[in-house]
């Protein structure tokens, strides 16, 4: 028998061991050291593996940027949640948290892009996800505002690489770059709003199966104002406010119907110049690459914009206005990195609807992939300063 007092002894000691341990490691545990650290394998951007932690693009560091005026960046995505202009399937307003949940994996081995030769995640650049601009959904004129305003007030901030030299804004300083997650087409006629502020007509490399020069009159009816302007027209209000460059303006996989041969006639007043999604049958993506960059030229701005519905339904099923006969991944992401050189200052990637996509994520995997090239090619070129020849400059 053990007597009261050994008993009461051993359970203080025992009281005063365990009260040691916890001071040596007092709620931490023996995996402290991996805690926000980096893991193996995750890309090597932050401790969160690829299907845990908030979702960014490639899990890139998040800034609330439009509130916080401070935070400067040389490349930025920013979402546009809008599906106020849409004819047919609504729910891109969704998009902008697909695309993100689409890319966790994109850095998954470490981010290189293998047919570049480049790491978008690991360059020169700092880059970053700026979340959504504040977009109301029960006034479409006034979420365009929101849209044209957020945009600008990011591509106006000083970069973090070479703000100090000449570039090829209007007002001759070097501007960052932005990538914007849509939301429907319609958000295109703000954000090139935006663009003609900072920079004057650009040129326009148009990805997608439908035309989107249509005059309002056609598509829709136009029974109002606002109605006049949509996913199918914001292109005929963008050449009609002046946005476009002169004739170096080009549509890549279209396969559309139409109203009558007027719309090719109307959509060459805008502008464009047209890449039927057939031709890749004929002159391969080779030849898509060389027509695209012979339009729009090496020596001027462009903006480059993606509907998802450029790829066959059987790629991208979640998408507004679906066409079948559309290109592969495969070919758009080729195609994409056949523009790389080209002075592209900013992108959209819209029409992603993720409540059609199949649980596999299909059409926000590929959204996210074909961001991950334009973002590769973007930052390849260098800082936007780099536009600017040494003639120029002085």
């Amino acid at each position: 028998m053990f007597s009261k007092s050994f008993v009461c002894a051993t359970l203080v000691a025992a009281v005063a061991s365990h009260g040691v341990h916890e001071d040596q490691s007092p709620i931490l545990g023996p995996h402290q050291s991996l805690w926000y650290n980096t893991l193996p394998g995750d890309g090597g951007t932050q401790a969160d593996s690829v299907f845990s932690g908030i979702s960014t693009f490639g899990r890139l560091p998040y800034a609330k940027c439009l509130s916080q005026t401070d935070v400067k960046f040389d490349l930025a995505f920013i979402g546009a949640p809008f599906d106020i202009g849409t004819s047919y399937r609504p729910g891109a307003r969704f998009g902008p948290s697909g695309i993100r949940q689409g890319s966790r994996r994109l850095n998954l081995y470490g981010g290189y892009n293998v047919p570049l030769k480049t790491n978008p995640f690991n360059s020169w650049a700092t880059v970053l996800d700026c979340g959504d601009i504040p977009v109301t959904s029960y006034d479409h004129a006034y979420a365009l505002q929101q849209i044209e305003h957020g945009h600008y007030n990011l591509l106006t901030r000083q970069p973090v690489t070479d703000a100090h030299k000449k570039g090829p804004s209007l007002s001759g300083k070097t501007l960052p770059r932005l990538i914007t997650l849509g939301g429907d087409h319609t958000i295109t006629l703000p954000l090139l709003r935006s663009i003609n502020r900072a920079y004057g007509p650009v040129s326009v490399i148009h990805f997608d199966s439908h035309l989107d020069t249509w005059k309002p009159k056609v598509f829709g009816g136009a029974p109002s104002e606002i109605a006049s302007v949509n996913h199918g027209t914001y292109f005929y209000h963008a050449s009609q406010e002046g946005l476009l460059a002169n004739d170096s303006n080009i549509h890549a996989g279209i396969r559309t119907t139409l109203s009558g041969p007027s719309d090719y006639e109307n959509d060459g007043y805008c502008g464009f110049q047209i890449v039927e999604a057939s031709e890749i049958d004929k002159i391969g993506t080779a030849g898509v690459i060389k027509r695209i960059r012979e339009r729009v030229g090496t020596d001027k701005p462009v903006y480059l914009s993606i509907d998802i519905d450029t790829l066959d339904p059987a790629f991208a099923p979640a998408t507004g206005t679906p066409e079948t006969g559309g290109w592969t991944t495969r070919e758009l992401r080729e195609i994409i990195r056949g523009l790389k050189g080209l002075n592209i200052i900013a992108a959209d990637i819209v029409e992603v609807a993720p409540a059609y996509d199949t649980n596999a994520e299909l059409t926000t995997m590929a959204a996210a992939d074909a961001l991950y090239e334009v973002m590769s090619i973007m930052l390849m070129k260098g800082p936007l300063s780099n536009l600017v020849s040494e003639e120029e400059e002085l």
